[in-house]
């Protein structure tokens, strides 16, 4: 498998600039998740590695070797895209087959039978290998492209959002099978994505992309626990973290419209704007909380309930029990967890503990 490393990256499209000043390491067998929205960088960034495109400046890495000047054939790395790319007359057999028919690979017709049935056998589609494909499912047809890049083991995988084409079942049903694939495979995947669920279930690192600049990278844990500043706050987490503007004063967070939240801040931001970050499920309703809002909207999700609570015009989510009965425009009364507070300045939006 193999080890990337993108240094100083930059790229243009004339005028437009795709990425600024990238670097970005992803470990030998590592699940590598890059998160953005449309426009972030996320497909330049795949196309740079595959060496689909080349970098304006900067270089690429594998294994040590830089790569800037080989082609894509000879990076060996596979590229699973969100389109299917099958050849629709052919049978599902024959499209596992052609990769491995290359002149260039000289593989013989028994080992091409071998590793196309043990690729079936892993992807569970042995009964359809002599369906053509026009003739599958979007799911199916997926999984054929999923296996068609497994089966000539390349040293990366490079999937550009292959799920996102997919009914919410089936998406949760491959997330799971692509991130048991990679574990079985000891493979180096970089996945990318524009929906933070999928990073979150799926990555060992998530590296989020905003505007063509890495933002943060660290464990989905890391990033949910202690974002970086409050882009990255509200764009990983569902529901996003709730970004409350205030200041400390004497043991208390205030915010701007007045109401007062327990919180021990160290005296270390009193007097100076803040954000004050709390994701929904450390915010509690109860009689007699020191805040008061209105239930703006209720979602019932199962489990749980997604509350949103209006304060002030300021509109906040808590995660609540199920069996919690609340009326639209109803007052509650809620608090925070202060410990699971975390704090931003109100200007720059830095979280405090990374602020230099």
């Amino acid at each position: 498998m193999a080890h990337i490393q993108l240094k100083g990256i930059s790229k243009t499209f004339g005028n437009h600039v795709a990425l600024k000043d990238l670097d970005l390491e992803i470990a030998d067998g590592e699940f590598f998740v890059l998160l953005g929205q449309t426009g972030a960088g996320k497909t330049t960034t795949l196309r740079l590695v595959a060496g689909l495109e080349k970098p304006t400046s900067g270089q690429i890495f594998i294994d040590g070797q830089d790569v800037g000047d080989w082609g894509a054939a000879e990076r060996d790395v596979a590229l699973v895209l969100q389109q299917y790319s099958l050849y629709p007359r052919y049978t599902v057999r024959e499209n596992l087959a052609f990769p491995l028919k290359s002149p260039i690979r000289k593989t013989s017709p028994a080992e091409i039978e071998a590793q196309v049935d043990r690729v079936a056998k892993t992807l569970r589609i042995e009964h359809l290998m002599d369906r053509k494909v026009d003739r599958l499912s979007g799911g199916e047809m997926q999984r054929v492209s999923i296996g068609r890049a497994i089966v000539r083991q390349p040293r990366v995988f490079l999937m550009d959002e292959p799920l996102s084409a997919l009914d919410a079942k089936l998406r949760e049903a491959l997330r799971t099978e692509l991130k048991n694939l990679q574990v079985n495979l000891g493979a180096t995947f970089l996945f990318v994505t524009h929906d933070q669920i999928e990073a979150m279930a799926m990555g060992d690192k998530i590296g989020v992309l905003n505007n063509g600049q890495l933002v943060q990278t660290g464990t989905p844990h890391e990033i949910y626990a202690n974002p970086i500043n409050t882009f990255v706050a509200r764009a990983v987490g569902s529901p996003p973290m709730n970004l409350i503007d205030g200041q400390l004063e004497k043991g208390a967070a205030v915010t701007a419209a007045g109401q007062r939240l327990p919180f021990d801040g160290h005296g270390a931001a009193a007097g100076r704007d803040l954000t004050f970050g709390i994701r929904p499920e450390d915010l509690y309703l109860e009689g007699g909380a020191p805040v008061s809002a209105r239930v703006h909207d209720v979602e019932n999700h199962g489990v749980a309930k997604i509350v949103t609570l209006r304060m002030d015009g300021h509109l906040l989510q808590a995660t609540v029990p199920s069996q919690t009965s609340l009326k639209i425009d109803e007052e509650v009364r809620f608090s925070w967890n202060p410990e699971k507070v975390v704090l931003f300045d109100g200007k720059s939006g830095i979280n405090l503990r990374h602020a230099g």
